[in-house]
């Protein structure tokens, strides 16, 4: 098997060729066996699905960096796909070891919340999401994507400088309950990390961009601003999920656009609680005084002398005093799900 180019791997579905393959792809399926929903009875339902007509090799993570590492071997070996089962945080990796070359990425959910396999299109539960994913290798769904660059690292959905950040640190302090309590830890992390854990009486960084042209034909601007409570920095929409209902922060966050930055300029639980309420009903967050929203952000920086925690596609990172962010339009080639064949 040569190495892959740059076009798909697989033909486009046509009305002659409907349900055909046009080869046997070279597939790395990367398991995170520690998330949520990954099981060793679902992960052989997965590679047995994904082995027909295809060589599938499987390797298992067992730390942080580790999906990325087997990500970027696959490409330097010219395998045509690499698909991350597990969380968000393990696609995030997978994402970041492929972007910028030929290999493209799959997705499979695996984890508590799974919101860019949600993005996507794909269902919640890995034995029907692997299906779709068939589907789209046989029908040649694969496009590239744009995703976000902070300092260097990519994202896939967002990253969340301050409070949010904050409160991932919270939940992975009890990592080992997260299996089991899913949505309730992170309301416990949220409450005890407003209550007792964040300043919300003095702004923490500063946050300044540059606006490329938009999709309604703006032009290019910069702004600034220096009351940064909480900002929330999205390549998707929506941030996350709550059970089913998705928290719809912004529809202009595509993967064919720039990213949107959404900043608090306040931590009074009015203001918060009333945005949150505005994006469960849909539509996303509107500007106010409290709540600064810029769409079609080419480029974002966010900087304090007081180091600030962040956390990128849902995996807490630490503190930085700055972030340099960028938007890398078609950054990776994503398989999306397929039709089922005739």
């Amino acid at each position: 098997m040569g190495t892959a180019s740059a076009q798909p791997a697989v033909g486009h579905r046509s009305a002659a060729s409907a349900g055909s393959i046009v080869r046997a792809l070279r597939i790395l399926l990367v398991v995170n066996a520690f998330a949520s929903s990954v099981t060793a009875r679902n992960t052989v339902v997965v590679h047995r699905a994904l082995s027909h007509g295809h060589d599938v090799d499987v390797v298992e993570t067992n730390r942080r960096g580790h999906a990325t590492r087997f990500a970027q071997d696959a490409a330097r070996r010219g395998l045509d796909l690499v698909i991350g089962f597990g969380g968000d945080g393990t696609l995030n990796e997978v994402a970041t070891g492929v972007a910028g070359t030929a290999t493209a990425l799959g997705v499979l959910p695996g984890g508590s919340t799974n919101v860019f396999a949600r993005t996507l299109g794909m269902e919640n539960d890995p034995t029907r999401a692997v299906v779709q994913l068939v589907d789209g290798i046989r029908a040649g769904c694969i496009d590239p994507i744009g995703l976000g660059n902070v300092n260097g690292r990519y994202f896939c959905f967002h990253t969340g400088v301050g409070f949010d950040a904050a409160v991932v640190d919270q939940v992975e302090r009890h990592a080992s309950l997260k299996r089991w309590l899913g949505h309730p830890l992170f309301i416990y992390a949220a409450l005890r990390t407003w209550l007792l854990e964040y300043d919300r009486r003095t702004p923490h960084f500063a946050v300044s961009g540059s606006v490329g042209s938009t999709a309604d034909g703006g032009g290019e601007h910069e702004f600034h601003l220096d009351d940064g409570y909480f900002t929330i920095v999205l390549n998707t929409n929506p941030y996350t999920y709550l059970g089913n209902r998705p928290l719809d922060l912004s529809p202009a966050a595509t993967l064919d656009r720039g990213l949107v930055a959404i900043t608090f300029r306040t931590m009074k639980a009015a203001a918060i609680i009333g945005a949150l309420a505005g994006a469960l009903r849909g539509g996303g967050m509107k500007p106010s005084a409290n709540l600064d929203v810029h769409t079609d952000l080419s480029e974002l920086t966010i900087h304090h002398d007081t180091p600030f925690p962040y956390q990128l596609d849902g995996d807490f990172l630490g503190t930085t005093r700055a972030l340099q962010f960028t938007h890398v339009p078609a950054a990776v080639r994503v398989v999306r799900p397929g039709p089922p064949p005739p």
